[in-house]
């Protein structure tokens, strides 16, 4: 299937791109969420006539997410957790805790959308990533502390 992409998709392509996917991609995911048009001659003129809008509203996202970028990286999270020796945790802090903790602090932020290498399980300054577009990402530090008894 080949489509006209319409906003930048991660691992795919930018605005105007034409790419072949699989049917199944495109008619279930790119289609629906309004990403990508079909490519066949009417649609490319269409295309071609909206691609400065396109292209200056894509470029406006991409600076609304580096400022938001800017602002969630100064972001110090601190959280108290329960230990067995002092310094390793009963369980662990993944992306869904991550981002419950983000969105507590005035954002908005999807499970989806945090990056970890691996989950926390430890006491200490630990680092994760933030995706706020497919080109900006926001590192943003946790200090994970051992429940006081």
């Amino acid at each position: 299937m080949e489509l006209i992409l319409l906003e930048r998709v991660e691992g795919l392509g930018n605005v105007g791109d034409e790419v072949k996917v699989r049917a199944g991609y495109g008619r279930n995911f790119l289609l629906p969420k309004s990403k990508a048009v079909i490519a066949d001659k009417a649609n490319r003129k269409v295309f071609e006539r909206r691609r400065a809008v396109l292209e200056a509203q894509q470029r406006t996202v991409f600076e609304a997410a580096q400022v938001e970028a800017e602002k969630m990286s100064t972001l110090n999270l601190t959280v108290v957790r329960a230990t067995s020796d002092g310094s390793h945790l009963y369980g662990s802090i993944g992306a869904n805790e991550l981002a419950v903790l983000i969105n507590a602090e005035g954002y908005d932020v999807a499970r989806r959308d945090i990056l970890q290498d691996a989950p926390i399980k430890e006491v200490g300054e630990h680092e994760f990533r933030v995706r706020l577009h497919p080109d900006v990402m926001a590192t943003i530090k946790i200090n994970v502390e051992a429940e006081s008894t």
